[in-house]
């Protein structure tokens, strides 16, 4: 179903955002204060503007309340943000989205009522290192403080064993919850589905015990 998205700060996170859902279908309103970003982006989504979104007055003109969910992706102007966040819950915007520079930063977005809160660089960097340290880690999803999500391609420690044979859940505490083999995608896959090498495994787990799963593998397949 499409929903409509108002995108707040157009520089290389808040761009990338805006033409990624544009191709999804959604209707999309890019707005920034430099007319150079907002020409930039112009004929890749379907409304772009010049607004100053620390004016509540410009801010209504737009309409921003009508929309599904609204991202703040303003850059490095951490004042810029935080009010703009603040006249978007005073005005009863349902959904906000925020970019964050640093903690403190996101610590004052959750105060002021942003609904979540994003870190693409701190996030992009834990999944690098990640992806450095482990070969068959594709990729890394921060679910809480404590808890991830991975998705670990299939080497020698799986090939050819079922779950029940790994016993993943009582040996590592975590759960396989899909086996993507091939163009097959297997959601809550049985203890007797046979794992191949190359298999994508979707796997959630305590940071500690997903650690403790990769050291093992990655141990196995040296």
């Amino acid at each position: 179903m499409s929903k409509t998205f108002a995108i707040i700060g157009l520089g290389r996170f808040g761009g990338s955002v805006a033409r990624t859902l544009h191709a999804m279908g959604h209707e999309v309103l890019a707005i920034d204060k430099d007319p150079e970003r907002v020409q930039a982006l112009a004929q890749e989504v379907a409304h772009a503007v010049e607004a100053d979104t620390t004016d509540e007055h410009a801010l209504k003109a737009l309409g921003i309340r009508n929309f599904d969910v609204v991202v703040v992706a303003i850059g490095n102007d951490i004042q810029a943000s935080i009010l703009t966040t603040l006249i978007l819950k005073e005005m009863g915007v349902s959904n906000i989205v925020v970019k964050a520079t640093n903690e403190l930063h996101g610590k004052v977005l959750m105060k002021i009522g942003a609904d979540k809160v994003v870190f693409p660089e701190r996030d992009m960097g834990v999944r690098l290192v990640h992806s450095l340290i482990s070969p068959n880690i594709l990729e890394f999803i921060e679910l809480s403080e404590d808890h991830s999500m991975v998705e670990i391609v299939a080497g020698e420690f799986f090939k050819g064993k079922t779950l029940q044979q790994l016993d993943i859940r009582r040996r590592f505490g975590c759960n396989v919850m899909a086996i993507k083999s091939g163009d097959r995608f297997n959601i809550a896959p049985s203890a007797n589905d046979v794992i191949h090498e190359g298999d994508m495994l979707v796997v959630i787990g305590h940071n500690r015990d997903l650690q403790k799963l990769q050291k093992a593998a990655d141990e196995h397949d040296a």
